[in-house]
């Protein structure tokens, strides 16, 4: 890393980047860095989900059992704006690398943990290096390549937060299969290892050395505000009735800090997130669509392998691998689109296309029946993940090059952070959903036959191929028409950004960095792109 005399190092070349960005093995060298940073980020979101009955097996607490999954995602969520603006405040690399040293340290804690209270720790630490880990990413690239050229790189960022998110509960079965539930967390060690080295040694990134007051209460407020109502909404109706006090007092408390955090970063000297970002237009779509996709996207498809499991009777090893339509269209789409951008020069079709490619995705969902073949599950689930490959990344790319330099990291952050919010909020409204929607449908069976059914939330797919052939086929109905309140209320959400991408402003992808505000430029240079993304792409 360099030190921090300025225009005196010994290393100028190595700090400054040049305002046309980074070309060729420099470039993609750092990109593989990055890759992995947001592989092993997305990676553990869903890894675990597949070793959960082995943990319960051996440490217990069954009844705190979905905190090993929710402490991860709510860590990472509300750890995400504070990540954005340390890395606009001190430069992007420390920020990042103490966020894979976080991931690493609480990974490794995870793998030894010998209770359940140890692993819902563990996994939060775990959680906080992970919010880093997506943030930098994507604001290392935005500070190594201008949007011009952003868009295939994105695209590929993209792609690899598909395939990690989808291949996560395959390489989770086959770790728990083959070694230990432990090695789920102790994979992480390597791949992050090398992420390390790789940033450490061959990433050069200037530092800002100007003295900043970061703003710890607006972050605690903001982060105490937002995971307050995502326990509203996971406990809501669960844990707690919808009208007890946990759930009110909670709500009340969410509500007021949320309310004082506006506040603070009003009067903030240099707030989590400026007020002034909302005053783009660009960029209350943008963070709008990405809120709402998230909420159809993660609230939704989390109930694909649950009914892939139950109604195809795959085990959860083949229901990931049915899941492949889907990544295989999202990998598609965000490649393609990314690659597209890079070449034109134009965004906008792409979240319009891509958001109505989803409703329509999202609609033929909500068709499908137990009587369903299985190849036609797979073509509605390629149709959802091309609409979101061809939207997702673009949001990100919409808002760096609607932002200002100095404030890429904080816009960044903010647009994932809308989206993880989005997704948080989404599983808690769908599974409030399915929940109502299928005790409404077991009300129209015979009572003998829902006395046999006993406690339908008990049900997994195990205990459902053990019921009588005639109750299972009257439990496989009413919940798969259960589920299509769940894809038709995906389908309307996801509605909403399909109308707010129509307001989009096609604005000129800058060709540089920006950080001397130069002239937008009207064509690129084929030559230096074509050679290093092919490159980044081998």
């Amino acid at each position: 890393m360099s030190d921090g005399n300025g225009a005196g190092t010994t290393r100028p070349a190595a700090i400054e980047i040049p305002d046309e960005g980074l070309h060729g093995r420099a470039l993609t060298t750092v990109f593989v860095a990055l890759m992995l940073g947001m592989f092993l980020a997305a990676l553990d979101q869903t890894i675990v989900s597949t070793a959960l009955p082995t943990i319960v097996g051996e440490l217990g607490g069954l009844d705190h059992l979905s905190w090993v999954v929710t402490a991860y995602l709510l860590a990472s969520t509300v750890s995400t704006p504070l990540y954005g603006k340390l890395g606009d405040m001190l430069g992007r690399k420390p920020v990042f690398v103490a966020a894979i040293v976080i991931f690493l340290v609480g990974s490794m804690l995870s793998g030894l943990s010998q209770t359940m209270l140890q692993l819902i720790l563990f996994r939060a630490l775990q959680g906080l290096g992970a919010g880093g880990l997506i943030v930098g990413a994507q604001a290392i690239l935005a500070d190594i390549i201008p949007p011009r050229r952003r868009g295939r790189y994105m695209g590929l960022m993209g792609a690899v937060f598909a395939v990690s998110s989808v291949a996560g509960p395959l390489l989770g079965g086959f770790l728990v299969d083959n070694l230990s539930w432990r090695w789920v967390f102790y994979v992480n060690m390597p791949i992050g290892a090398l992420a390390l080295v790789i940033v450490v040694t061959r990433l050069h990134l200037h530092v800002p050395h100007t003295r900043h007051r970061v703003d710890y209460l607006g972050a605690g407020l903001l982060a105490g505000g937002v995971a307050a109502l995502i326990l509203v909404t996971t406990w809501g109706g669960n844990q707690y009735d919808w009208g007890s006090p946990e759930i009110v007092g909670l709500g009340i408390a969410g509500v007021a800090m949320l309310v004082a955090f506006v506040w603070q970063e009003s009067r903030a000297p240099e707030p989590i997130i400026p007020l002034s970002l909302f005053r783009s237009g660009t960029f209350r779509l943008a963070s709008g669509m990405g809120f709402m996709i998230g909420m159809a996207m993660f609230g939704a498809i989390i109930y694909l392998p649950l009914f892939l499991q139950l109604v195809y009777g795959a085990s959860p090893t083949s229901s990931g691998l049915r899941m492949i339509p889907l990544m295989g269209g999202l990998l598609v789409a965000a490649i393609a689109s990314g690659r597209a951008i890079t070449r034109f020069g134009r965004y906008k079709v792409y979240p319009v296309v891509g958001t109505v490619v989803l409703v329509l995705g999202m609609y033929l969902l909500s068709r499908l029946t137990v009587e369903s073949d299985a190849w036609v599950a797979s073509v509605y689930m390629a149709i959802v993940g091309i609409g979101l490959g061809l939207v997702m990344q673009v949001l990100v790319l919409i808002v760096q090059n609607d932002a200002r330099p100095q404030d890429m990291g904080v816009v960044t952050s903010t647009a994932t952070f809308f989206r993880s919010v989005g997704g948080s909020f989404g599983v808690a409204l769908f599974g409030a959903i399915f929940a109502s929607r299928l005790a409404n449908e077991l009300t129209r069976l015979p009572a003998d036959v829902v006395a046999r059914l006993g406690d339908v939330g008990a049900i997994d797919p195990a205990r459902a191929k053990e019921l009588p052939p005639e109750v299972r086929a009257d439990f496989l109905r009413v919940f798969a028409n259960a589920l299509h309140g769940v894809f038709l209320w995906g389908m309307a959400i996801a509605i909403v950004p399909a109308v707010l991408a129509w307001f989009l402003k096609e604005v000129p992808l800058r060709t540089t960095l920006g950080r001397g505000a130069p002239p937008v430029e009207e064509s690129l240079p084929e030559v230096p792109v074509e050679t290093e993304v092919r490159a980044a792409a081998r």
